[in-house]
């Protein structure tokens, strides 16, 4: 997304939203290992409250993840 910078001279100023996006390593009950993900930080909350393997599941049923 991108917007502007708005200073008190009202003069405005291209900028950039970034997503605010982790790289982090999640344990995976299922596969007994660690699985490095690249995450938002809602993402993290949602996987720690719901668990790696519950949250990979719903994230696919909904279409926003297509595992191999």
């Amino acid at each position: 997304m991108i917007g502007c910078n708005v200073a008190h001279s009202k003069l405005h100023t291209k900028r950039d939203f970034s997503l605010n996006l982790k790289t982090k390593k999640f344990w995976s009950e299922a596969e007994q290992r660690f699985v490095t993900l690249k995450v938002s930080a809602k993402g993290m909350r949602t996987i720690e409250k719901k668990g790696l393997d519950a949250a990979l599941k719903e994230a696919q049923d909904k279409g926003y993840v297509g595992l191999v």
